[in-house]
Formats: C-alpha cells, sequence, structure tokens
C-alpha cells in the first residue's frame, strides 16, 4: 500500500516525511514496558512504583467542596480568557504569606496558567525568534526547550552536577552564547535532583541576568514543598522583578494534578507579554476551578501537612537505601531522591551485572527487584526515587519501605 500524501506535510519540527517512522524508544515508554513485563511475569508480587513524579493522594476536601460548590454556578459557566481575579488576589497573597514576597498587584503582575507545562510552552512564543538562545539545565524538564526549537531557536544547556551542589555554573557559559541568549529557565526545588537553591544563588543569577541582558523564568512547581525553613521565591531577591518571572502550580504542593492550574507572577512586561501569547493559544481554566484553587491558596497548612508526609517518607526511604550503599542524602524540598546509579550489582550467590548507564540499573531493578525508579544520564548516571509511592498512612509507608529492603538484601552494589 503507497504512503498517504499526508506523510509528507509533517513539520520538520516533529520529524517531516520520517514522522512516525522512528524506531527509538523514549525511556518513560521502555519503563512502561518493563512494568508491564514484569507484573506479568510476576503477577503475585507488588511491584514498588518509586518513579511515579505526580501526588499520591487526592485533592484536599476542602478544596473539593469549593469546587462543586463552584460548578453549579451560572456566572462561572463561560470562557475564564486571562480573567479570575479571586484567583489572583489569592496568589497574590499566598506570595506574600507563603514566600514572603510583598506588594505582588493581582491586576498586572500576575495570570493564570493551565499547569506549568502550558506556561512552559507559551512562553517561547513572546521572546524566541529563529537563532536566538535559551539556557537551560539538564537534567530537567524539556518543555521550554522543545517550544524555543520550535521557534527556531537552540538550547544551550548546563549541566547539573553533585560538585556543584546541583546548580547551574553560570560563569562557563561561553561568550558567543552570552551574546545571543535571551532566556534562562531555572527549576527550584529541582526535578530530578531535588536540590534547593540558597538565597544566594537566587542573587548570583538575578544578577547574572541583569548583567547580561536575560529572562529568567524560574520554574518553582515544587516551591512550597519544603522540608525545614520557608519557601523561597527567586522574586524575593531586590532588583528580580527587572527580569524575572516565576511559574507556579496548584499540582504538587496541593494534590492538585489534574486540576491544571497554575500562575505566572512576576515582571509586569514579561507577566503581559504571556497573557497576550495565551489568549491566543487557550480560553483560560474553568472559573469554578480557579476559585476553588483561590479557597485552596487560602490555606497553606494544606502544602505543610504534604510536605510533612514526604519528609517522613523521605527519612525512611533514605536510610533504606544507605544500607546498600547507594549515596542516598535528603533534598531539603521536593518528593525526588536522586541517587547515584551504581556500575554492577552483585548477588548472595555471586552472580555479578555490570551495567553501563543509570536506564541498565532501572531495566533491572524493575525486572528483578519489581521496584521502578526514573533513570537520568545527562549529567552522569543517577537514578531519581520518588516518594509518592502509593501508600495508606505511615504503617503502609513503612511496609512498603521494608519491602524494599527486603527485594535489595542480599545484593552488593557496586560504584
Amino acid at each position: 500500500m503507497s504512503e498517504s500524501f499526508i506523510q509528507n506535510l509533517f513539520a520538520e519540527r516533529i520529524g517531516g516525511a520520517k514522522y512516525g517512522k522512528s524506531t527509538a524508544i523514549y525511556k518513560f515508554e521502555k519503563i512502561k514496558r518493563a512494568k508491564r513485563a514484569a507484573m506479568a511475569a510476576h503477577p503475585e508480587v507488588e511491584l514498588i512504583d518509586m518513579g511515579v513524579g505526580e501526588p499520591d493522594e487526592m485533592a484536599f476536601p476542602l478544596s473539593v467542596r469549593a469546587l462543586q460548590e463552584e460548578a453549579v454556578k451560572a456566572e462561572n459557566r463561560g470562557y475564564a480568557d486571562n480573567g479570575g481575579m479571586e484567583y489572583r488576589k489569592s496568589a497574590a497573597n499566598w506570595m506574600d504569606k507563603v514566600c514572603g514576597v510583598t506588594g505582588i498587584d493581582p491586576e498586572s503582575e500576575i495570570v493564570h496558567s493551565i499547569g506549568s507545562k502550558a506556561a512552559l510552552s507559551i512562553l517561547p512564543a513572546a521572546l524566541i525568534n529563529p537563532g536566538d538562545v535559551a539556557i537551560m539545565t539538564v537534567p530537567g524538564y524539556p518543555v521550554f526547550g522543545t517550544h524555543t526549537k520550535w521557534y527556531g531557536g537552540e538550547v544551550f544547556n548546563l549541566k547539573l552536577t553533585a560538585e556543584n551542589h546541583f546548580l547551574p555554573d553560570l560563569d562557563s557559559i561561553p561568550k558567543d552564547v552570552l551574546k545571543r541568549a535571551k532566556v534562562m529557565v531555572l527549576n527550584y526545588p529541582n526535578n530530578p535532583t531535588g536540590a534547593s537553591a540558597s538565597p544566594e544563588f537566587f542573587r548570583y543569577a538575578v544578577d547574572f541576568a541583569l548583567k547580561h541582558k536575560l529572562v529568567i523564568i524560574s520554574d518553582a512547581a515544587y516551591a512550597a514543598l519544603v522540608f525545614e525553613g520557608k519557601p523561597l521565591s527567586i522574586l524575593s531577591v531586590p532588583g528580580a522583578k527587572e527580569c524575572a518571572i516565576e511559574l507556579h502550580s496548584m499540582s504538587k504542593g496541593f494534590n492538585m494534578t489534574g486540576w491544571r492550574l497554575g500562575f505566572v507572577v512576576g515582571n509586569k512586561l514579561l507577566v503581559k507579554a504571556y497573557g497576550d501569547c495565551k489568549d491566543n493559544t487557550d480560553s483560560g481554566q474553568f472559573l469554578a476551578i480557579q476559585k476553588a484553587c483561590a479557597a485552596t491558596l487560602d490555606h497553606p497548612e494544606i502544602t505543610h501537612k504534604i510536605a510533612q508526609k514526604y519528609s517522613r517518607r523521605m527519612d525512611l526511604l533514605v536510610a533504606c537505601l544507605r544500607k546498600f550503599g547507594l549515596d542516598a542524602t535528603k533534598p531539603k524540598g521536593s518528593f525526588f531522591l536522586y541517587v547515584r546509579a551504581p556500575k554492577a550489582a552483585v548477588m548472595a550467590d555471586g552472580q555479578r551485572t555490570t551495567f553501563q548507564s543509570a536506564e541498565d540499573v532501572s531495566q533491572w531493578l524493575i525486572t528483578e527487584k519489581l521496584i521502578s525508579t526514573v533513570p537520568w544520564d545527562d549529567a552522569g548516571p543517577f537514578l531519581r526515587f520518588s516518594v509518592t509511592f502509593i501508600a495508606k498512612g505511615e504503617t503502609d509507608e513503612r511496609r512498603v519501605i521494608g519491602e524494599i529492603e527486603k527485594r535489595l538484601s542480599g545484593v552488593k552494589f557496586e560504584f
């Protein structure tokens, strides 16, 4: 059968005439396939999924009740566009109360997003021309970079290394890159490393951006999930609003992943540009969701309770992994634990399995131990564990971690 004429009509950005013909398998698809195969081979064994990057529980009852009440109101039925002043005001109050960022104008310095992913996909439309450079960190969330390339821009990757506490070395960026760079994307607390930025690093980043005339996009989806101290916003740095915007999300800190709501806050001109591009991309999130999330933001103690749970689980997981020689260190926030991958595993019977990459380790853990993690090989081989695994209460949390310890017993990892 001859190919459809459609095959030759696809844009080059997604593969052009070769679209759909690639045999390459994305790592997350490999993980899914390995999990299915492992569960089919061992249907009697529970697969422990430490790779899930989203909360394991539903939104709090307060949020659900607010949505139920708002969903039946006729005034909420229309297109929201960039409106929803209740959510903007609550977001401004939340920035003040939780992050210590005062004086945010809800009229001009905040616009809602249909989640951080949507904001990261829209913002390149406001900033990137062909040949422009976006500075991003690896490993990291690639969405802004993907859309930068689709607009004809380029991405310059800064590696996050343990030696630099998983913070980017901005001074290592070549001068010819800086001349063409427009944007620097930061993400702290970080996915996947779990690293947190310090006030000193944010000060350094803002000074660097002002010196080199760069926009900073601070992806702060995990900002409120901290285990000690207060959440840190880049906008708390003097001068940050001259160059920066920050992206916040309801998903991670309020168990509201599927609700698809967040906000963009900071520099007025950048917020306006985002809003104008958003106007030509979507018609806004359902106002009932915005109002329910506004009510939720008024209760930051919700996030505190969630963070306490993740902190407790993190303590258990770190202690468990250290027993097997894994260099696990509890992060200061997020729900991710980033651990250097071993080079080999030696079983009690002397059988030795060598690994060429973190992906090899991940596949082995799924197949042999029915423990799922996410591998990252972008800046050295690491495994990302997430403490959003399914468990009902503290007793069940201890049971899950105990099961991991049981399955790894007799294994000696080599590094």
